[in-house]
C-alpha cells in the first residue's frame, strides 16, 4: 500500500504531467495573442505538442513498448521524444504555411528546442522532463502575462517534488530539468517572437 504522500505525489505527477502545462500554454498564451482565433492556433499548436504524442505514448503502451504514460526507462524516452521532436516541428511548419501570430510559432519553437534540449541530455541521463516542462511553461506565462505569474511558483516545486517523491528522479535531475527548461523555452520564446 502506498503512503499518503506517495498517493498524493501520484496525483501531482499525473495531473500536471507535460500535456496539461502544454494545454495551458496553448490555450492562455493562445488568448492573450488573438482571444478566440489565438485559441484556436494554440489547439492547432497542441494538437502536434500534445495530442498526437499523447497518442502515440498510449499505442506504445499497448504494444508493450513501454510501461506507461511517463515512459521512465531513458532507452525508451529516445524513441518516444525523436517521435515529439517530429511531431512538434511538423506543427511549427503548419502554423508557420498558415501564417499564424507570432507568438503562437515562438511558444512551439520553444516547446521544439526544449525537447531537442532534453533529449541532447536524455541520452546520458534521465533529466525530468516534467520539471522542464513546467518551468519552462510558467517562464512563457510570466513573459506574456507578467511577473505576477510567478507567484505560481509553488505549483512548480510541487511537481519537482512528486517526481522525487515517487522516486522516478533525483534532486539533482529534477533541478537540472527545471533550469534547461526555464532557460531554453525562456530564451527561444523571446528570441522568435
Amino acid at each position: 500500500m502506498r503512503s499518503e504522500e506517495s498517493r498524493a505525489a501520484r496525483l501531482v505527477t499525473d495531473g500536471l504531467d507535460p500535456k496539461t502545462w502544454i494545454i495551458a500554454d496553448t490555450v492562455l498564451i493562445g488568448w492573450h495573442t488573438g482571444r478566440l482565433a489565438g485559441i484556436g492556433w494554440g489547439l492547432l499548436g497542441c494538437l502536434f505538442a500534445a495530442a498526437i504524442p499523447l497518442a502515440f505514448i498510449k499505442y506504445g503502451i499497448r504494444r508493450g513498448r513501454w510501461a506507461d504514460r511517463h515512459v521512465g526507462q531513458r532507452q525508451q524516452r529516445l524513441v518516444v521524444m525523436t517521435f515529439i521532436i517530429f511531431s512538434v516541428a511538423t506543427g511549427i511548419l503548419l502554423l508557420w504555411a498558415f501564417d499564424a501570430p507570432r507568438t503562437m510559432i515562438a511558444l512551439i519553437a520553444a516547446m521544439l528546442a526544449t525537447l531537442a534540449a532534453l533529449l541532447a541530455v536524455t541520452r546520458a541521463w534521465k533529466i525530468s522532463v516534467h520539471a522542464a516542462v513546467s518551468c519552462g511553461s510558467l517562464a512563457m506565462l510570466a513573459m506574456t502575462y507578467g511577473p505576477w505569474v510567478l507567484l505560481a511558483s509553488p505549483v512548480v516545486a510541487v511537481v519537482g517534488w512528486s517526481r522525487i517523491e515517487l522516486k522516478d528522479h533525483t534532486v539533482a535531475q529534477v533541478i537540472a530539468g527545471a533550469a534547461l527548461g526555464a532557460a531554453v523555452a525562456a530564451a527561444t520564446f523571446a528570441l522568435v517572437r
